[in-house]
C-alpha cells in the first residue's frame, strides 16, 4: 500500500472513532454559598479531561460512555468537590454544585460572574426554601413579599405591591416567558392559583426597580422563574388540607427529550370559613402545566410551556357579625345576606420557544406564545344590616347583644360581567458575548396583538331605613330622610358597557454590558434602551397609536478594600403603556387616549459581605426615588383596580429598603427585611394625598431553624408586619374627604417539618422508605395569634346623622394545617 493512501486510511479510521465514539455530557453552573456563581473553576477527569468554568459559572465537558468517570472540581477560594458518573451514549447530566469557601480564606470580592446579578440589583432565591415556608398562599409570591419594598396586607392573595407601585405594574417570566393572570378577579378568595408552579420551579430571581431594557415596559419590579430541565426521572407529591400538588419529570434515553409536568389542586375552604361572614363556600382552583424540551442539536433546543387552569368560585353569603368602636363607645354590623356569586374562569396559555446557539459567543431565540381567558362574573347578592350601640356591661346576660340601632338599611348588589381576552405574542431575542473584552450585546423585538371582548353590568342598590338612597351626583341634594324626594329611582351606582377592543403593540431593546477596571477598583456598567409603540381599536373606538422610548443605565464598583462591599447606582426611564383595564375607566367605557404611565427613577445601593459566627452574612441597602408623571390614578376594592383612564395625577415615591441574610443557624438561611415608603399622588392640581399603596413602614422576618438533639425535626417562621394602608372611599366619593388608615397588618405563620428522609439519610432497597429521595410531615399554623387584619372597608350609613361608617372587612384568622411531601 503507498504511503498516501496508508495516511488517507489512518485518517478515515481516526474520524471513524471520533465520529462514533460512545460519549456523554456533563454540563452546569458552579455556585458559591451566596448562590454566585464561581469564574475559572479547574475541571479534571479521571480519563485525562479538563475545562474551566467560564465567567457566568458554565461548565461543559464531554465524558466517555458506559463507564464510571470521576471529575474533581478546584478553586484557589474554595474547597475541592468531585463528582462520580455514569453516562449513557448521548445522555446529558445537569450538576449544580456549591462550593464553599476554606476555612482560612479571607472573602474578596471581584466584579466577576459570581457578583453579575449583584451588581444587576437581582435577589436570587432558593427554590428549596421557596417550597418549605409556610403562609396561607405558599409559593414564590409567599417568599417574595418577606423580601423589603415588596407588601400585600392580604395573605388570600398571590398579588403584590414594589415600592409604591399596584398589582399590575409587576412584570413575570417563565423560561424569558411573559404570563398573565385574569382580568375580572375582584378579591383574593377568587384568585385561586398563582401561574408559578413551586414544584417545577428552579431558579427565582427578582428585581424591585432599576432593572435592565432587556425587561419589558412595566413601572415596578421583574419575577423572572426558571423551570427545571429534567435529566432523569423522578416526581413529587405534596399533600395538605388545603389541596394537594403531583410533578413529574422524565428524560429520554439520550437526554435529547425531557419534560416536567405539574397538576394542582386547591381548596380556600379552610381559610375562609375562618372569616366573620358565614358563607357556603365551594371554592375549586385546578390547573396544568408541562414544560417541555427536545435538542435536535447542540445547536438547537426546542421548548414548550404550557398551561390549563379552571377556577371555579361559588359563595353564597349567610350571617356576619363585626365588632368595632372603642371600649367606651362598641358598635356592631350585624348583616343578614340573600342571593349568591358564580364566578368561572378558563384560562389557556401555550408557549414555544426555540434556543440556536451559533456559536459559543452568538445565542438566538424566538418566543412564540397565545394567552387566552374566558371570564363570569355573576352575581345577586341582598345584604340587609343593622348598625348598632352594643350592651358592654359585663355579667349582663345581653353581653354583645346590640339594644340600640342607629342605621337599618339593605344592598343589593347585581353584577353580569363576561370577558374573553385572547393575547399573542411573537418574539426575537438575541445575546452577543464578547470574551477578550468582557463585554456583552443583547437585543429584542416583540409584536403582540391583544382583542378583548367585554361586557360590564353592574348595579347597586342602597336602602336605608326604608328610603332609597340616590347617586351623590354634584346636582342632586340629598336630605332623606327629613325631606321626601318624588323622582324616579335610581341605583346608587350603575355601570354598563359593552367593549371590543383591539391592541397592536411593536415594542424592542438593545442593552451592553461591560466589565472593565477603574485604576484598582472592579466596574460594570449596562446602558440600553426600549422602545414602545402601540395603536387601540375597536367598535365604536377612534383609533389613536402612541409611542414611547425608555433609556436605561446602570453602573456597579466594586472597591479594591479590604472589607467586601459593593456600589450599585442605576435608573431612567420606565413607561408603561396602557394595558386593556388601564384603558377602561370608571364608567367602564374605553379611552384610547390614556397615555403610558412614566417614572422616572433612581436606585442607589450597597451590598456589605462579611462573616459574623465564621459563617456568612449579607446587608444590602438600597436608597431609590421616582418621579411620576401622566399618572393614571385609580382605587383598589380588594384586589380589583379600577383607573380613571385619564392621566390627570402626578405622583412620587421614595424609600429605604434594607435586606440582611444569612446564616443564623448553621446550614440554614434566614433574613431580616426593614422598609420605609411614602408615596403621594397630585390629582388635578388638588394637592398631594396618600396613594392607595402607601405602605409606610413594613418588617418581615423569615427564619429557618432545627433542634440541635432532634435535627430531623425543623422550623420555618414567616413573619410580616405592615403599618396601615389608606382606608379607601366609597364609591362615587371624593377620595380627599376619605383620608382614613385601615389598621396596622400583624402576621406570623409558622410551620414544623418531620423530615424521614432526605439526601443526607437514606435506606437501603428493601426497606419501605428506600423508594423515596424526600419524605416529611408537617404542621402549619397561620395567624399564630390570630390577629385580625383588615385589607377594605365596608361603608354604612347612620340614619340619624347620615354619617357613613368604614366597617372593617376582617381577613382570615388561625387556621391549622398538615401536610405532606415526598420526592421520589
Amino acid at each position: 500500500m503507498k504511503p498516501t493512501r496508508c495516511t488517507l486510511f489512518l485518517a478515515f479510521l481516526l474520524f471513524a472513532s471520533f465520529l462514533f465514539a460512545q460519549t456523554g455530557t456533563v454540563r452546569g453552573v458552579i455556585l458559591d454559598a451566596n448562590n454566585q456563581p464561581i469564574d475559572a473553576v479547574n475541571i479534571k477527569t479521571s480519563v485525562g479531561t479538563g475545562t474551566q468554568t467560564n465567567k457566568n459559572g458554565f461548565f461543559k465537558i464531554v465524558i466517555p460512555a458506559n463507564e464510571k468517570v470521576t471529575l474533581t472540581f478546584t478553586h484557589i477560594a474554595h474547597k475541592t468537590i468531585t463528582l462520580t458518573v455514569q453516562l449513557k451514549n448521548g445522555e446529558d447530566y445537569d450538576f449544580y454544585p456549591v462550593m464553599s469557601t476554606t476555612a482560612e480564606q479571607i472573602g474578596a470580592v471581584v466584579i466577576d460572574s459570581r457578583k453579575r446579578k449583584a451588581v444587576e440589583g437581582i435577589t436570587t432565591l432558593s427554590a428549596e426554601t421557596v417550597r418549605l415556608i409556610p403562609g396561607a398562599n405558599p409559593g414564590v409570591e409567599n417568599l417574595i413579599m418577606s423580601l423589603p419594598g415588596v407588601s400585600n396586607n392580604n395573605e388570600l392573595s398571590t398579588q403584590y405591591s414594589v415600592r409604591g407601585g399596584n398589582y399590575d405594574e409587576n412584570l413575570v417570566y417563565v423560561n424569558e416567558i411573559e404570563v398573565y393572570r385574569p382580568f375580572l378577579i375582584r378579591s383574593g378568595q377568587q384568585e385561586g392559583l398563582s401561574f408559578v408552579n413551586t414544584d417545577m420551579v428552579q431558579n427565582v430571581d427578582f428585581s424591585a426597580g432599576g432593572f435592565q431594557a432587556k425587561f419589558g415596559d412595566k413601572l415596578s419590579s421583574v419575577l423572572d422563574i426558571t423551570y427545571k430541565r429534567p435529566v432523569r426521572f423522578g416526581g413529587r407529591v405534596n399533600l395538605s388540607l388545603l389541596g394537594g400538588s403531583a410533578s413529574l419529570e422524565t428524560s429520554s434515553n439520550d437526554s435529547k427529550f425531557s419534560t416536567i409536568s405539574g397538576i394542582r389542586f386547591r381548596d380556600n375552604s379552610l381559610l375562609v370559613n375562618s372569616r366573620q361572614t358565614e358563607t357556603n363556600f365551594r371554592p375549586r382552583f385546578t390547573d396544568f402545566q408541562t414544560y417541555m424540551t427536545y435538542k435536535f442539536s447542540d445547536k438547537f433546543h426546542l421548548n414548550f410551556l404550557g398551561n390549563v387552569s379552571l377556577n371555579d368560585y361559588d359563595y353564597e353569603p349567610l350571617t356576619r357579625q363585626t365588632n368595632f368602636g372603642t371600649l367606651q363607645d362598641p358598635i356592631a354590623l350585624l348583616i343578614f345576606y340573600e342571593g349568591q356569586e358564580q364566578d368561572r374562569y378558563r384560562t389557556y396559555f401555550g408557549a414555544f420557544k426555540a434556543n440556536y446557539f451559533l456559536n459559543d459567543d452568538v445565542t438566538l431565540k424566538l418566543i412564540a406564545s397565545m394567552y387566552h381567558t374566558t371570564e363570569q362574573e355573576h352575581f345577586d347578592i341582598l345584604a340587609q344590616y343593622r348598625l348598632g350601640e352594643v350592651n358592654a356591661n359585663i355579667g349582663d346576660e345581653d353581653l354583645g347583644e346590640v339594644e340600640f340601632s342607629e342605621g337599618i338599611g339593605s344592598q343589593l348588589n347585581h353584577g353580569r360581567n363576561d370577558l374573553d381576552a385572547l393575547i399573542v405574542n411573537v418574539e426575537h431575542k438575541g445575546t452577543y458575548e464578547i470574551d477578550e473584552e468582557d463585554n456583552q450585546i443583547d437585543w429584542g423585538i416583540k409584536y403582540t396583538h391583544e382583542d378583548i371582548r367585554d361586557r360590564l353590568i353592574e348595579w347597586e342598590v342602597i336602602d336605608s331605613a326604608g328610603f332609597s338612597i340616590r347617586p351623590p351626583l354634584p346636582d342632586f341634594i340629598n336630605n332623606q330622610p327629613y325631606e321626601a324626594f318624588e323622582g324616579p329611582l335610581e341605583p346608587f351606582q350603575s355601570i354598563r358597557a359593552r367593549n371590543n377592543t383591539q391592541i397592536d403593540r411593536f415594542s424592542g431593546y438593545v442593552q451592553w454590558s461591560k466589565q472593565s477596571k477603574w485604576g484598582e477598583h472592579d466596574l460594570y456598567t449596562n446602558i440600553g434602551v426600549r422602545a414602545h409603540s402601540w395603536t387601540v381599536n375597536g367598535d365604536g373606538i377612534q383609533s389613536n397609536t402612541q409611542a414611547v422610548v425608555s433609556p436605561r443605565a446602570q453602573i456597579a464598583i466594586k472597591p479594591d478594600w479590604e472589607k467586601d462591599m459593593l456600589f450599585r447606582l442605576s435608573g431612567g426611564f420606565y413607561h408603561q403603556p396602557p394595558f386593556y383595564r388601564e384603558l377602561r375607566g370608571f364608567d367602564g367605557v374605553v379611552n384610547p387616549n390614556v397615555k403610558a404611565q412614566q417614572s422616572i427613577h433612581v436606585v442607589l445601593g450597597n451590598d456589605y459581605s462579611f462573616k459574623l459566627w465564621k459563617r456568612p452574612f449579607k446587608l444590602t441597602t438600597e436608597a431609590y426615588y421616582k418621579n411620576l408623571s401622566n399618572v393614571n390614578a385609580y382605587t383598589i376594592e380588594n384586589v380589583r383596580i379600577r383607573y380613571r383612564a385619564d392621566n390627570a395625577a402626578e405622583a412620587f415615591a421614595y424609600g429605604l429598603d434594607m435586606r440582611l441574610n444569612g446564616e443564623f443557624v448553621p446550614g440554614t438561611e434566614s433574613w431580616l427585611s426593614f422598609s420605609y415608603l411614602r408615596t403621594e399622588e397630585n390629582i388635578n392640581d388638588r394637592g398631594f394625598i396618600r396613594r392607595p399603596t402607601d405602605q409606610r413602614m413594613q418588617f418581615g422576618m423569615l427564619f429557618q431553624d432545627y433542634m440541635r438533639k432532634i435535627p430531623n425535626l425543623k422550623l420555618y417562621l414567616n413573619l410580616t408586619y405592615n403599618t396601615g394602608l389608606p382606608g379607601g372611599s366609597p364609591s362615587y366619593s371624593d377620595p380627599y374627604l376619605f383620608q382614613s388608615e385601615l389598621p396596622d397588618y400583624r402576621r406570623v405563620d409558622v410551620g414544623f417539618s418531620y423530615v424521614l428522609v432526605d439526601k443526607d439519610k437514606q435506606f437501603d432497597k428493601g426497606h419501605w422508605l428506600s423508594a423515596f429521595k424526600d419524605l416529611s410531615v408537617g404542621f402549619e399554623i397561620f395567624n399564630v395569634f390570630d390577629t385580625f387584619n383588615s385589607i377594605t372597608n365596608t361603608w354604612v350609613r347612620d340614619v340619624y346623622t347620615k354619617r357613613q361608617f368604614g366597617i372593617p372587612n376582617f381577613l382570615t384568622g388561625r387556621v391549622f394545617n398538615v401536610k405532606m411531601s415526598m420526592r421520589f
